[in-house]
């Protein structure tokens, strides 16, 4: 394929996207950036073009790595796993996470604490669910586990979480709502031992008026945690 550039042309449907004419003959396209050394009447031996290809598989891989964190922070395992399944080589996947991670754009541990922040704070999950949730997304136990030793404790969360709940039980009495309440919050993975200190507590502060409870909803940080 080696020979003398002849033309160099924006693509119709993608004008970032350049299409290289070789002796006359379209030979391949490269995104703008990585043509944008190119000039017609460069010669190009067989070992450039192959650089050139590597490149601009790299700038794809990475354009597409930005696209999928734009939306919401994620692991290394997950942009892993979504370059892959794009069919990007190898060498090239792991070039682009290199390039992330030393960018600052990503890295497990703090994707593990934005995480958990969210999961603790907007959707009131339990340490145990979110431990997890994070493992599903690929982070390795020991960053889990640090993280959990920088959190709050399940009991604060609970609360959280019963107080929101509050508003649909509040009428109920006090049978009824420690059954409601322990049911709800156990399915959002607390155990039981701090589903029940949690009921005692929102039922004392009921009964003695001293519920902080205002009928207001948190907002999601995220349109969507799992997009």
């Amino acid at each position: 394929m080696a020979g003398v550039v002849t033309a160099l042309v924006s693509q119709k449907r993608n004008a970032q996207r350049i299409n290289v004419f070789i002796d006359g003959k379209f030979a391949f396209s490269l995104s703008r950036i990585v043509a944008a050394w190119l000039k017609v009447g460069q010669f190009l031996p067989d070992e450039k073009i192959e650089q050139l290809k590597q490149e601009d598989a790299r700038e794809a891989a990475m354009q597409s790595a930005l696209r999928l964190i734009s939306v919401r922070p994620r692991s290394e395992a997950e942009i892993r796993e979504r370059l892959q399944s794009k069919n990007f080589p190898e060498n090239v996947v792991e070039s682009v996470i290199s390039r992330l991670k030393e960018s600052g754009l990503v890295g497990d541990v703090e994707f593990a604490r934005l995480w958990l922040e969210q999961r603790q704070h907007f959707r009131q999950k339990s340490r145990k669910v979110i431990a997890m949730e994070l493992r599903q997304k690929g982070v390795t136990d020991e960053i889990i586990q640090e993280v959990l030793a920088e959190s709050p404790g399940d009991d604060q969360t609970a609360y959280f979480a019963g107080q929101k709940y509050l508003r649909r039980i509040i009428h109920l009495g006090k049978r009824e709502f420690f059954q409601k309440m322990v049911t709800y919050l156990a399915r959002k993975g607390f155990s039981y031992e701090v589903s029940r200190e949690t009921a005692n507590r929102l039922w004392e502060e009921i009964s003695d008026g001293s519920s902080k409870f205002d009928g207001r909803e948190d907002t999601e940080k995220w349109d969507n945690l799992d997009g």
